[in-house]
């Protein structure tokens, strides 16, 4: 009936819509800002190891305590993200060669490390289930009441936009930045502390949404350029745009069954990665 309905789209449609829209947008503007602050159009949270010290972050606060609120398992999940962040920057500094591919090559291979860290702590402690949870996005359990959350991403992303002229700077190099009054450290920092941020809420909330925050930057860009200015913008409306697309086409092409959003993003994030690195090497 009418109240059945109503009921309906006010504790699952409009919540999943939601969700979908700030998850998908804050993770591509999280992309955005790494690549800029890295010099670097291949890094993102997952490849990174942004999202698997996320998971990792949760997971040991599932183990420790098990009953934590789930604003107690995002806090945890982000500071474990930043130490992953902070880790990969420091190393891709260390590397006499900054190549294309060989810093992302370093990131992916930290996520891995990290990643397997936190199966063998989920394997010995019967938490598999829930790991599988937090490392496949799927926003097929959101409702009312627990996503929340994810509207503090949401102003991630205007944060982002609101200091995007000093990405943009922080982006050109550290002596171009300190020559121009900016305190590059500081910025980087800044910008780091934002992605982890949307990196453990989103972990905890829906999961894990491979290669979003590396496509969609790189598809924006070649259209507006790298200024921050413009392109967060953009990028948040087309990773919204996009997430949404996704969902539909995995709610649609097994109906009445349900493949996860991150597995779509998955697949169709995987060979476009493929195809912009061929084409970069092209």
């Amino acid at each position: 009936d009418e109240g059945a309905a109503r009921i309906i789209f006010f504790e699952s449609r409009l919540p999943r819509t939601i969700a979908i829209v700030l998850a998908g947008s804050s993770i591509a503007v999280a992309g955005a800002i790494m690549q800029a602050l890295t010099q670097n159009r291949f890094v993102s949270p997952s490849t990174a190891g942004t999202t698997e010290s996320a998971i990792l972050g949760v997971t040991v606060m599932s183990v420790i305590s098990p009953a934590s609120s789930i604003g107690s398992k995002m806090l945890v999940a982000t500071v474990f993200a930043l130490a992953g962040t902070l880790l990969f920057v420091s190393l891709i500094q260390r590397l006499r060669s900054r190549d294309i591919i060989v810093v992302p090559l370093i990131g992916i291979m930290l996520g891995a490390v990290v990643q397997s860290i936190a199966w063998v702590i989920a394997l010995r402690s019967n938490l598999l289930q829930s790991l599988y949870a937090w490392v496949v996005g799927d926003f097929s359990g959101t409702i009312g009441g627990r996503y929340e959350l994810l509207y503090v991403v949401g102003g991630v992303a205007v944060v982002a936009y609101v200091f995007a002229d000093r990405f943009t700077l922080a982006g050109i190099g550290r002596d171009f930045s300190v020559n121009v009054g900016l305190d590059y450290d500081k910025t980087v920092i800044g910008g780091m502390a934002l992605v982890s941020i949307v990196a453990g809420i989103t972990v905890v909330v829906v999961g894990t949404v491979p290669f979003w925050g590396l496509i969609v930057p790189n598809l924006v860009s070649l259209l507006v350029g790298d200024n921050q200015r413009r392109l967060v913008p953009h990028v948040a409306a087309d990773g919204a745009a996009g997430q949404l697309a996704a969902d539909i086409v995995g709610r649609t092409i097994r109906a009445p069954a349900e493949i996860p959003v991150g597995t779509i993003v998955g697949v169709v994030g995987g060979l476009t990665f493929l195809y912009i690195l061929i084409r970069s090497r092209a």
